[in-house]
């Protein structure tokens, strides 16, 4: 959580460096940038919640393909489903938010290894198991996923400015929430 905490902190710092300030009595042509123009309203945290979550949401999606073929469990396959649902719902939403803000389409934080985000290499070797190994191996994966996405959600609620980012990040709250629950029902001992 801190490595996500100092990363937000660095992305309004570097959004702050990127702002033009003269001091009075001089002037400076004006500069032209080949970013997209940004949209009025996101503030840093907005804008590093929106990358951090496409990544996130990009790179579980491979792993939760490989459950309808070699799980052996029906809890682990719902959880999956559930996940996959929500998953590709937000997406959209995300993109569409991206877009508002002026963010570029390919995302620096794709590949991040970071906690939550699911790695190409953890994918291989999901691909690898099968049965009650698979389905500990990617519970464990798809609980890291949710839990990260849980404390980024809440560190948007508490300091994102932008009203439809905010309103996205109470909703990932309430399915992270319902998913955890789910999550709980593949263990051992679970009814």
């Amino acid at each position: 959580m801190n490595a996500v905490r100092a990363f937000a902190v660095a992305a309004v710092l570097a959004l702050a460096g990127c702002s033009t300030t003269t001091s009075p009595g001089t002037s400076q042509p004006p500069t032209t940038s080949s970013a997209p123009a940004q949209t009025a309203g996101f503030g840093g945290t907005d804008l590093a919640w929106i990358e951090i979550n496409i990544a996130m949401d990009e790179q579980l999606l491979p792993l939760l393909e490989l459950v309808p073929d070699r799980s052996g469990s029906a809890a682990v396959q719902a959880l999956a489903t559930q996940v996959k649902a929500f998953t590709d719902a937000e997406l959209s939403t995300l993109r569409q938010l991206r877009d508002q803000a002026g963010l570029p389409a390919e995302n620096p934080h794709e590949g991040m290894p970071m906690p939550g985000m699911v790695q190409a290499d953890q994918v291989a070797k999901a691909a690898k198991l099968v049965g009650p190994e698979f389905d500990a191996y990617v519970v464990t994966q798809i609980k890291g996923y949710l839990d990260q996405s849980q404390s980024l959600a809440r560190s948007e609620d508490q300091s994102g400015v932008e009203a439809q980012t905010r309103s996205l990040a109470l909703q990932v709250l309430r399915t992270r929430t319902e998913a955890l629950s789910t999550l709980k029902k593949t263990q051992p001992g679970s009814s």
